[in-house]
């Protein structure tokens, strides 16, 4: 069975973390021979390894190597040959993305960029202080050489996504795959929960609501009337920490995971256009049409929150209270109460259970729970409830206030067809996934040019890279 395989791979995934690599692009030399007009590649840096229009240096695979040990990862069982393999991977996917005309534009690429620059300031403390610690001259190099990472990676990531994106596993073959793994080989669960919530979300006042629209509605007519500058406006008086520094910038598609009401007016817009005030669930936008582009829209947005009174905020754990009292005393189940009182439109229907974001399944596993949430029930016995927490959002959206519950509380065990239905499905998915994968690399592998370095031909690839 592959799981090991799978297991071991995971071990070496790059995920698409900040600052991650930061390898060194390399550069083709070329030298002409005095008796020929062939070209020959030069060492520069140690070139480890060529695939397709991709070189890759022994520099680079340094780079990785320190990078996963600066973001905690253990690399005793990762050795030179596994990194080279991933890197010379990740090289054939993103070149074989740009012969399939599978393109990333470069606005794209720029937007993730600036994203991870300002998340990198925010946790460094200053781009000077990000700078050092990168060991980089300016940030104009700095995002050049994070221009190319990411494109690589992106590039990366479609080329899989298009592997992948039309196998599905039936239920026989999901039984197959589990009752063939030996029973002593089968994968055990770690401890894991269900968990319940009621939220009440406080409610700025109609009044907070209408200083905010006329305050977006100032600025609108202050670009229009007066010409200035929607990008300035932005920085001044934007509340949303995503785009303030860039002046409001964002491009995006209608595959960009923004919410619904958001893309809806983004795509209701011409070119210059200014959308009147309208309403999310992160408070009250304004939108700037500034390029159109097929499916792509560059635009600058303002985002106002409205202000939440200290009154409203006190209401609302008051009335969980409440809640939590009548629960208490058998007025209604928390099931019940969840149904009738919650604010969270993802759980009140589902009796205020939490789904796990990461495959939608309502059990999370103890040594996998995001932290917050693990922190917030870590205490709580099976069927107690919390008392009020109050939860700020992380968006920058106004906090929410909510009662917890742990529903069900199932101990480690040994995987069980029934009980871990939906955790098989996705490993039988991930194993023909992998198949899948395997199959496509090794046809690949045939038909690139892919040289390797003397040195690294020692190395005991698992895919066929010396073409043996």
């Amino acid at each position: 069975m592959n799981l090991r395989f799978m297991v071991k791979k995971t071990k070496i995934t790059f995920v698409a973390l900040i600052g991650t690599i930061f390898a060194s692009i390399a550069q083709e030399d070329t030298a002409v021979n005095d008796s020929t007009t062939s070209r020959k590649m030069v060492k520069l840096d140690g070139i480890a390894a060529v695939v397709g229009d991709y070189v890759i240096l022994d520099s680079d695979i340094e780079k990785t190597l320190i990078d996963l040990r600066s973001q905690g990862a253990s690399t005793d069982d990762i050795n030179h040959c596994q990194l080279l393999g991933k890197l010379m991977e990740d090289r054939l996917y993103a070149h074989q993305a740009v012969q399939d005309s599978l393109l990333v534009s470069d606005d794209q690429v720029n937007s993730t960029s600036d994203r991870q620059v300002q998340q990198l300031t925010q946790q460094i403390g200053s781009v000077e202080k990000m700078l050092r610690y990168y060991k980089k001259e300016d940030l104009e190099s700095f995002k050049e050489e994070l221009f190319e990472i990411n494109k690589l990676r992106m590039l990366s990531e479609k080329m899989q996504s298009k592997i992948v994106e039309d196998i599905q596993v039936t239920p026989e073959e999901i039984r197959q795959f589990f009752f063939g793994i030996p029973e002593e080989e089968r994968p055990v669960f770690g401890a894991e929960l269900e968990i319940s919530q009621i939220v009440k979300s406080p409610k700025p006042s109609n009044e907070e609501k209408l200083k905010v629209i006329n305050r977006l509605k100032e600025i609108k007519q202050d670009v229009e009337e007066n010409d200035a500058r929607f990008s300035t406006k932005a920085i001044l008086y934007s509340q949303d920490p995503g785009s303030k520094s860039k002046g409001g910038f964002y491009s995006m598609t209608r595959e960009t995971p923004f919410v619904k009401e958001f893309k809806d007016v983004a795509f209701s817009l011409q070119e210059g256009e200014i959308s009147d005030p309208f309403e999310t669930d992160f408070g009250y936008h304004i939108i700037k049409m500034e390029k159109i582009r097929g499916q792509e829209r560059d635009l600058r947005h303002i985002l106002m929150i409205p202000e939440i009174s200290n009154k409203a905020m006190k209401e609302a754990a008051q009335e969980l209270d409440t809640i939590r009292e009548h629960i208490l005393e058998g007025k209604y189940t928390f099931d019940e109460a969840a149904r009738n009182f919650s604010d969270e439109k993802e759980t009140k229907f589902d009796g205020g259970l939490l789904r796990n974001p990461i495959n939608f399944d309502s059990k999370f596993e103890l040594t996998k729970m995001d932290p917050t949430l693990y922190n917030q029930v870590r205490n709580l016995k099976d069927k107690e409830m919390s008392k009020p927490i109050k939860e700020d959002d992380p968006r920058g959206g106004p906090p929410k206030f909510k009662i917890m519950q742990i529903t069900n509380r199932y101990d480690e065990h040994k995987a069980d067809f029934a009980r871990d239905y939906i955790k098989i499905q996705e490993l039988a998915l991930r194993d023909k996934q992998f198949g899948e994968v395997k199959k496509w690399l090794a046809e690949k592998i045939e038909d690139t040019y892919i040289l390797v370095d003397d040195d690294n031909k020692s190395c005991d690839f698992s895919n066929n890279w010396l073409k043996q």
